[in-house]
């Protein structure tokens, strides 16, 4: 993945579904509110559902419209179930020996046996998910993995994916939809790696990260071990509270939940507002 030093002040945006956008869209919004806007951030990292809420504030979008898009019905998203087996059928490809790369590669396998390229329906649906088109003029950095070498990727604006398909690539989640072709590969979630890969902001001064699903499946994919490889002076997680859980619900990619996680986070932004303020700066 791409090491370049990050800006000064970096926000870090990790992968947690359909709900999870909305999470960190209200938290966005109760933070703004509060007067602390992550929005400005010099750098902005995005895996998976993070991938779609930082090209969103990268690209001068308000964050106000974000959220209330997130009060109304999700009548254009494809709803889904990630649940306790699809979890259980990708175990043992990570956690039988091997090297990074193989063990991702398993996964990519897994997800390309599951659904075989081609289908570019949920494309679509990122691309009228964020309603953009062009990469932002901003040093944003999305997450992937390529399904067959299992090499954790990073996409930009300088890169050869387009911005509708990086974020597509970066939200496969493997065995719920299909690997995302680009440029002739196949690529799935970047959560496969990290569910926030942390230390792509690596040099940064001040992190924030928001991460609604803060679980690894070891030490040093972890965030604490991500952000200490960083060396930020100054940094805050925050994932969702036991309310904020309760809110979200056990299925992340459950559509109809996304009102009420998006609540969550706005509640939740006034219990963190000191602490990333203060990580801020």
């Amino acid at each position: 993945m791409s090491r370049a030093p990050a800006g000064p002040r970096s926000l870090v945006l990790g992968g947690g579904g359909v709900t999870g956008i909305a999470w960190m869209l209200g938290l966005l919004q109760g933070l703004q509110e509060a007067g602390v806007d992550l929005g400005d951030a010099d750098t902005v990292v995005g895996t998976s559902a993070g991938s779609v809420v930082g090209a969103q504030v990268t690209s001068g979008l308000a964050v106000e419209e974000l959220y209330a898009e997130q009060l109304r019905p999700a009548d254009r998203e494809i709803g889904a179930s990630l649940n306790r087996l699809t979890l259980l059928r990708l175990a043992p490809a990570l956690l039988l020996p091997g090297s990074s790369d193989a063990k991702r590669a398993r996964v990519g396998r897994l997800a390309m046996r599951a659904h075989p390229p081609g289908d570019d329906r949920r494309v679509e649906v990122i691309r009228s998910r964020i309603g953009l088109g062009d990469w932002p003029e901003r040093d944003l950095r999305v997450t992937a993995v390529d399904a067959e070498s299992g090499r954790p990727v990073t996409f930009d604006r300088h890169g050869e994916a387009d911005l509708v398909h990086a974020v597509a690539a970066s939200c496969a989640v493997p065995l719920v939809w299909p690997p995302v072709t680009i440029a002739g590969r196949h690529y799935v979630d970047g959560g496969v790696r990290s569910t926030a890969n942390v230390d792509l902001v690596a040099g940064a001064e001040r992190v924030v990260v928001l991460a609604p699903l803060p679980q690894s499946v070891s030490k040093a994919s972890s965030i604490p071990a991500q952000l200490a490889r960083t060396g930020a002076r100054h940094h805050a997680v925050v994932s969702p509270d036991a309310s904020a859980l309760a809110d979200i619900g056990k299925n992340v990619l459950d559509p109809a939940k996304r009102a009420d996680a998006a609540r969550a986070g706005r509640r939740q932004a006034a219990d963190v507002v000191a602490e990333v303020r203060a990580a801020w700066g």
